[in-house]
């Protein structure tokens, strides 16, 4: 954990060292002060041992806390605007797992939901995990999403909160059966989804993503940790124009987290490299701004259609 922290700093370090000139941003005078600073902090928490080290990383790490949430609201990671809808938010960094469950209780939460989305390229940048988290991610095996969502529901359970079904609620959101938009598939596109369903369950299996995008009985993408989005964008680029995107839920779906969505940013993508049908799972698939994405999907000529898990509907 100490070396890929180490690793996520050397990082950090160099991201700032280029993109200080590409902004012509002048660096501090005191830059040579605040870095024989950190080293002698460092240094004196390392020879009191490795949980004094490791109490100090996680001291100056709240420190900071406040305002790397704020820049992942600003970023697009959580909007701000959310404050104005709810009555109570928390702003909670990424692996402060400590901080949530401390959040829940102080607003006495006894069910929760998890619903939005993460993108799984911070588990490579931005976490910053802590004690809590940390020994969290040892009791995981391997880093699979589901791994990793099922411990942070087991560990909030033992503190009496209840990670409730992510369809709570959301019934009236959910994708039903049948053809949505004006345009149904072709026969030659039902061949396409028919494939696609089978290979999108084999690799939900392998807990790899819920996402391919096939064009003439090829996977010519498979989601993996750039999301549906890069999947769809990717494989539409390769397939020239014409392709069947397919998104399931995986065999092991449980449902409480990572619950397929598709919303009007997939019909956008989808318009962009020409791809011409989005089949999902009906009845577990979230489809949000459900207007504006049958409208966008009319205005692009793109097929939506709901499948009931084990029923391919027939053209």
């Amino acid at each position: 954990v100490i070396r890929r922290m180490a690793e996520q700093e050397r990082k950090h370090l160099e991201t700032f060292d280029r993109l200080l000139p590409e902004r012509r941003v002048r660096p501090t005078a005191l830059a040579p002060l605040w870095h024989a600073a950190g080293f002698a902090l460092g240094a004196a928490t390392a020879l009191l041992g490795e949980r004094a080290a490791m109490a100090c990383t996680v001291a100056v790490e709240e420190v900071i806390d406040e305002h790397y949430a704020a820049q992942a609201a600003s970023l697009g990671e959580a909007e701000p605007e959310l404050e104005q809808h709810v009555d109570r938010i928390h702003w909670v960094k990424i692996g402060q797992l400590n901080k949530l469950i401390d959040a829940f209780k102080s607003d006495n939460i006894q069910r929760a939901v998890m619903l939005g989305g993460v993108k799984k390229t911070h588990v490579f940048t931005t976490v910053r995990p802590d004690f809590r988290a940390l020994a969290l991610f040892a009791r995981v095996a391997l880093w699979r999403d589901d791994d990793i969502l099922r411990e942070i529901a087991a560990e909030m359970e033992r503190e009496g909160i209840t990670i409730c079904e992510s369809t709570f609620g959301l019934e009236g959101i959910l994708v039903e059966e049948g053809s949505l938009a004006s345009r149904t598939p072709t026969n030659k596109e039902w061949d396409d989804i028919r494939y696609g369903w089978e290979m999108a369950c084999e690799i939900g299996r392998l807990d790899i993503g819920q996402c391919v995008v096939i064009k003439d009985k090829v996977v010519v993408a498979v989601e993996a940790v750039e999301g549906t989005d890069g999947a769809i964008k990717r494989g539409g680029e390769l397939a020239k124009d014409g392709a069947v995107v397919v998104k399931r839920c995986k065999p092991q779906q449980d449902l409480r987290f990572d619950l397929p969505a598709i919303g009007p940013r997939t019909i956008e993508v989808m318009a962009s490299v020409n791809a011409k049908v989005l089949a999902v799972e009906a009845g577990r698939t979230v489809m949000l701004d459900r207007d504006l994405l049958l409208e966008k999907a009319r205005g692009a000529g793109i097929a939506v259609v709901g499948i009931k898990q084990l029923e391919l509907i027939k053209p």
